[in-house]
């Protein structure tokens, strides 16, 4: 279970790194509680299991039953990163940060007064720091699969944990820890999100409506969810919290060929489509250096755990 490269001790220091967040985080494989060894370069539980932290200051609690999933590659992350500095998803940043503000007069987590926030899926980071950057004196954690994920994360967003595990299983959080979780365009694991939200924690879901980057969909032949899978977890979500807000947010965004082509590689396309044949189809749809309009349409749904949950 050991990672790629151990951390020097400087890794546990002031400035948000594992030793801010280590009593929310669990062994992936037994459930126990996790501390440092004596150098503070790992991770363990009383029973021995141990997790290396990585020299980019993030952890990996992956229990090794993940098997082959695919993550987001580096190129993935270098082109979502391009996305969202230029702009073009910012209204679903906004709404994920002022969906987290709402809640943050009230937030206060179980272990420490801070409010803590919880971001399944995180990816580099964009949406973490939105909400961080909403709630007062707020504690972060992003979880991704992609080790390039947790390593973005850890450069641009300061003061946040990162972990790299698999969200579809048992998350490596303690009971009851969060305050805010947020799953955008993330799988959404009902069980577990219910199991370590705080009662009237709040559960902030981002989705695609059907015209989300809809002018792209047929000619980059980019993948689209299928509704009957979103139906279901819909379905599950409903059983287990309350839907106390929904909101559509919907903006058209004008983007450059190059812009069109890290829509595509940022997202599951790229697993069968290269860069080269992605960028050859985005420079024949808007040619030149002409911009084109994309529609920018998610649902923002913002639920809270029920106390008999």
């Amino acid at each position: 279970m050991t990672q790629e490269s151990r951390a020097e001790p400087s890794s546990t220091g002031p400035d948000g790194d594992i030793a801010d967040f280590v009593d929310l985080l669990r062994c992936p494989v037994c459930g126990e509680s996790l501390t440092f060894d004596e150098p503070g370069r790992r991770l363990f539980c009383p029973l021995r299991h141990s997790f290396d932290i990585a020299k980019q200051r993030y952890v990996s609690l992956l229990d090794g039953r993940s098997g082959s999933l695919k993550s987001d590659t580096a190129d993935m992350v270098s082109a979502r990163l391009r996305v969202h500095d230029a702009g073009v998803l910012d209204p679903v940043v906004n709404a994920v940060a002022e969906a987290a503000a709402a809640r943050s007069t009230q937030a206060r987590s179980v272990h420490t007064g801070s409010p803590v926030i919880v971001d399944l899926g995180a990816g580099p980071g964009h949406y973490l720091s939105a909400a961080l950057g909403s709630v007062e004196h707020a504690r972060g954690v992003g979880v991704d699969l992609s080790k390039y994920c947790a390593r973005a994360l850890t450069r641009r967003v300061p003061g946040a944990g990162a972990v790299v595990a698999d969200v579809w299983r048992d998350l490596p959080f303690v009971d009851a820890c969060a305050d805010v979780v947020l799953s955008v365009f993330a799988p959404r694991n009902v069980d577990e999100t219910a199991r370590i939200l705080r009662d009237g924690g709040r559960w902030i879901i981002v989705t695609p409506q059907p015209d989300h980057l809809a002018e792209l969909i047929e000619p980059m032949s980019m993948l689209s969810v299928s509704a009957d899978k979103s139906d279901a977890v819909s379905a599950a979500v409903g059983r287990r919290f309350e839907t106390v807000e929904q909101t559509v947010v919907r903006e058209r965004r004008d983007v450059t060929a190059s812009t069109i082509a890290d829509l595509v590689s940022m997202g599951p396309t790229a697993f069968h489509r290269d860069r080269d044949e992605i960028e050859g189809a985005a420079h024949t749809f808007a040619p030149g250096s002409t911009t084109t309009p994309v529609t920018v349409a998610v649902t923002v749904t913002v639920c809270q755990a029920s106390v008999d949950r």
